[in-house]
């Protein structure tokens, strides 16, 4: 690379921008932005890449995706190659470099960034332009990342298909057609398709994993309290939680360990959180104790993804120490959902509802007017509930280290549908209920890392969820890593094939 070369010899400079040609998904790619992060961090410390070649990939396939995709919604180029040069010139002082030192990234547009537009996908924070950034992306920024835009989602990252009025559809890669997932949505699709090498999401019902298995990569939902969110509404309601998305789970852990802290001001935070950023060793899984269910006793699941999922884990079996269909006491896990989620929608955007309804999409007003429907009673009887189902939870995972399920209960569905209405002929409770394989294991405090595996009956992409008891983040991610690994070799499971038309 002549421009790594030249950064080994003399001072910093620019050049033009590669032309943007055309993108053949499919095709072995030699691009900078579909490195792994973890190789580009490496390369980038060793001057064999410089963050400037970098960003300058990163904003060409950009041009070449995203005016199809519609993942990332604001864009500053501008502000990407400024912070860029300085991430390059920071090379040549030989002081020791961020976490994230020179690796583009984007940030999903429901957390403030100075100075850049934060829309929360609302009309009603159209033109908001914050003059700080909110805590999880000062850490990210701090850690030497290069923030270059704000990814699409879902009114206030209320349901899963990420669109709304504002900015419109984010579609899947593997099909325009259909949808991303939501509600970290436009994230997932901007790490698929090389548009970023890292993305920030944020996951409460399955918002970070959904997306993940959708668009064929690795998200992570670490435990409450580990990458601290510090300006909830509702600080007693810890379900809604920031966490990584990336191609690989060393990625993922890499943005991870930028994202952790202790922050006194979330109630969930403790030190012990620091932890994550150790190194993620090589795990034996033939020591490895995993619980396996196509449904968690308690989701509704399509009966192709429980089929699929069966074929995949009859792969994976013999890899373990030890295989048992099981799974928690789930019972009463959708009365907690639903309470608490009303809770919180009160808390964050009751007085919206009330004062600018016409200006908010349904999936807010649904959940806001849901919560007002419960009285006490229904609170103190999900209180009970949700601690029965914590305490089983914990009580289980003594038994096993992890327990594996289906990341998602259906294959991606079209776009202009709302949400997933019925599943196997029976109609669903309410928006949320397809979305019960994320949000059982959410309620019982989880971490969860979804890996790609495959695609399903339709070729289209599939997704495990590898989910750990509360705390076992550093535990889940090692054994993850050592799955993705397994899961690579498998030859024989074909690939899904991203649309061929950007």
């Amino acid at each position: 690379l002549s421009r790594a070369t030249h950064l080994k010899k003399t001072e910093i400079g620019t050049k033009n921008m590669t032309a943007i040609g055309k993108f053949d998904p499919n095709k072995p790619s030699t691009d900078l932005c579909d490195l792994p992060a973890t190789e580009a961090r490496r390369m980038i410390a060793d001057r064999t890449i410089s963050p400037v070649e970098l960003m300058e990939s990163c904003l060409k396939r950009v041009g070449q995706t995203n005016s199809t995709l519609n993942a990332i919604v604001t864009l500053d180029e501008e502000a990407g190659m400024k912070i860029a040069r300085q991430k390059e010139a920071e090379l040549m002082t030989g002081e020791p470099l961020g976490l994230l030192h020179g690796l583009p990234m984007v940030i999903k547009d429901n957390r403030d960034t100075a100075g850049m537009r934060t829309t929360h996908g609302s009309l009603l924070f159209a033109d908001h332009i914050p003059d700080q950034d909110d805590p999880t992306v000062k850490l990210v920024r701090d850690a030497g990342s290069v923030i270059f835009g704000k990814t699409n989602l879902p009114e206030f990252g209320a349901g899963g298909n990420t669109v709304n009025r504002l900015f419109g559809t984010t579609c899947n890669p593997y099909d325009s057609t259909l949808t991303c997932g939501g509600s970290s949505g436009g994230a997932a699709v901007a790490v698929a398709t090389g548009m970023t090498m890292l993305a920030t999401g944020s996951d409460y019902g399955g918002s970070l994993r959904t997306p993940a298995s959708f668009c064929g990569i690795v998200g992570f939902r670490p435990t409450p309290g580990v990458a601290p969110s510090s300006t909830s509404a509702a600080a007693l309601s810890p379900w809604g939680v920031n966490g990584p998305m990336g191609r690989t789970v060393a990625d993922c852990h890499l943005l991870l360990s930028a994202q952790a802290s202790f922050d006194r001001r979330d109630l969930f935070s403790t030190e012990s959180n620091v932890k994550i950023i150790e190194p993620l060793a090589e795990v034996d899984l033939r020591d490895i104790r995993v619980a396996v269910s196509s449904d968690l006793g308690c989701a509704p699941v399509c009966k192709s993804i429980v089929a699929t999922f069966e074929a995949r884990m009859k792969v994976l079996s013999g890899e373990f120490g030890s295989v048992e269909e099981t799974a928690p006491n789930f019972d009463g896990i959708h009365k907690v959902f639903d309470v608490f989620r009303g809770i919180a929608f009160i808390a964050a955007h009751g007085d919206l509802v009330t004062n600018h309804r016409a200006q908010l999409d349904r999936n807010v007003i649904a959940n806001v007017e849901q919560g007002r429907r419960y009285n006490l009673q229904d609170v103190a009887d999900a209180q009970k509930l949700h601690t029965r189902i914590y305490r089983e939870n914990l009580g289980f995972f003594d038994d096993f280290d992890v327990m594996i399920c289906p990341a998602a209960a259906v294959s991606p569905f079209p776009h202009t549908q709302a949400y997933v209405d019925e599943i196997n002929d029976e109609k669903m409770p309410n928006y949320m209920s397809w979305l019960a394989l994320s949000y059982a294991p959410t309620m019982a405090f989880g971490c969860s890392a979804v890996l790609p595996f495959g695609c399903d009956d339709k070729g289209l992409p599939f997704g495990i969820q590898v989910i750990g008891a509360k705390g076992a983040d550093h535990k889940v991610l090692q054994i993850a890593q050592a799955l993705e690994s397994v899961i690579a070799g498998q030859s024989d499971i074909a690939a899904p094939k991203m649309a061929a038309h950007f």
